[in-house]
């Protein structure tokens, strides 16, 4: 047997690609009234359209889904108009089948008759008795006006027709019809997920008008509200998972301080692209890294993360210089979702007496050290290797360097030189660095503050909060 074929009423000429309908009668009928059968003189959906041959707006007229199978159409409403004074449209469907098939993007709001024939048993959708789709009782257990309307004996949920169409329609308002001596389930539907219920003998055109636009409205806030809930819950767990990402420094048993200050160029992101991190090995000796991998987002973050804990477990191993940075490459590598993705590196390693280090600069900027009675200064480096992932048959030389006694060693990716001074093209730079890193000494700053200051300088400087990662490191030793 042929799928019946779905009721639409209201829809004008331009939608439902018909004939101009008349203008509605004032007495218009009701809503449930059949629209199938137009050739033997019954009444069609111009007859009873509460629309009249008005055009409407797809984009601002409201639409609303009607699903009831009371071939008598008690429910009977003259008119419905929106917040504006424009009519709703409405749709009708007796069964979940037909409902399903005009159930499209602009339909806003579902009235549902919880008197109607439950999932599962005679005439409302697949996989029910007989062969047709629930209309008529053209199957075994088919038809929609039995004793029972709600499920019958082998569907005891009252609810159940409700439950099927809020899963049916996830994003849609629904108002759940029930009669006058059914409010308590109508108050369950509400708690199920409509809504609003409305009593049938109770219903005119103004308050189902007025029902209609609230359901829609709270629908609305109801989905704004979920959004933003589900935002701050992601944001929360993100910051939970980037916090549990930052390093935690291992300097137990050394006399070296240690200041970090860390600001991700991505808009409310705690980590980015930049990586730093600084571990005692058992012989003494205190090594320390800061690394950039190119880009802002959250792939450019993990991998940092997954170079850093890589550097530290091979740090322990024992590796430096060369073979340290030659595996890490080789990491990188393996790693990173794209060929032309690199990273720049500059690791230190103090000897277990704090008056020399080695160095390694792969397309890093050198350190700035500073130290009792001299300028501040970028430690000498001219023969560093390159970007890690830029060649593959690279090698990184380490160069031995004198610290002295007393000396503050700052290490820093390009996030706080490569901001703008002024309006201009003009950059901060290392040598603007360097002066500024001389003032702030000079003005008596050390330690968490001088990394603070210097931070908040260049972003000053900038005009603004400074677009790439920034990581800043400190360490100091002091007789």
């Amino acid at each position: 047997m042929p799928a019946p074929i779905p009721r639409q009423r209201a829809i004008p000429a331009a939608e439902g690609g018909q004939a101009k309908a008349a203008p509605a009668a004032p007495g218009a009928g009701p809503v449930g009234d059949s629209t199938a059968d137009d050739n033997t003189g019954g009444p069609t959906a111009a007859d009873h359209s509460p629309l009249g041959d008005d055009p409407v707006d797809n984009s601002t007229n409201l639409t609303l889904l009607v699903i009831e199978d009371d071939p008598a159409g008690s429910l009977s409403v003259p008119e419905l108009l929106d917040s504006a004074g424009k009519p709703i449209r409405i749709r009708t469907a007796r069964n979940l089948t037909e409902a399903e098939r005009l159930l499209t993007d602009d339909v806003h709001c579902i009235l549902l008759d919880l008197a109607l024939t439950g999932p599962g048993n005679g005439g409302t959708g697949p996989g029910n008795g007989g062969t047709g789709s629930g209309n008529g009782g053209t199957g075994s257990g088919a038809g929609s006006d039995g004793p029972d309307r709600r499920g019958g004996d082998d569907d005891p949920d009252e609810l159940a027709v409700l439950k099927h169409v809020l899963r049916l329609a996830p994003r849609h308002a629904v108002l759940a019809l029930t009669a006058s001596g059914d409010a308590e389930i109508g108050a369950q539907a509400v708690r199920v997920g409509a809504q609003d219920y409305l009593l049938r003998e109770e219903l005119d055109g103004r308050l189902l008008s007025r029902a209609i636009r609230y359901a829609v409205e709270r629908k609305r806030a109801d989905a704004a509200q979920r959004q933003l809930t589900e935002s701050r819950l992601r944001a929360q767990e993100n910051a939970r998972l980037e916090r549990g990402l930052l390093p935690t420094p291992l300097l137990d048993g050394s006399p070296l301080r240690f200041a970090a200050r860390y600001r991700p160029g991505r808009s409310r992101a705690l980590l980015g692209g930049d990586f730093y991190d600084t571990v005692r090995t058992p012989d003494g000796s205190v090594h320390v890294m800061i690394g950039d991998v190119c880009g802002h987002g959250p792939d450019e973050a993990a991998l940092g993360v997954e170079l850093r804990i890589a550097w530290r477990a091979l740090t322990f191993a024992g590796l430096v210089g060369d073979e340290l940075l030659s595996t890490l490459q080789r990491v990188l590598e393996h790693e990173r979702a794209d060929e032309e993705i690199f990273a720049t590196l500059c690791t230190v390693d103090i000897a277990p007496d704090g008056r020399r280090a080695g160095l390694c600069l792969a397309g890093h900027p050198s350190p700035l050290i500073a130290r009792p009675g001299r300028p501040a200064e970028l430690l000498p480096y001219d023969d560093g290797g390159p970007a890690l992932g830029l060649l593959p048959r690279a090698r990184w030389p380490r160069r031995q360097v004198e610290l002295g006694g007393d000396w503050s060693l700052m290490l820093y990716t390009d996030g706080l030189i490569e901001g703008r001074i002024g309006e201009g093209n003009q950059r901060l730079g290392q040598d603007g660095m360097v002066e500024m890193v001389r003032r702030q000494i000079a003005a008596g700053l050390g330690g968490e503050e001088l990394l603070e200051a210097a931070v908040n300088e260049a972003r000053d400087l900038n005009g603004g909060d400074l677009t790439d990662d920034v990581a800043v490191l400190l360490l100091d030793r002091a007789r």
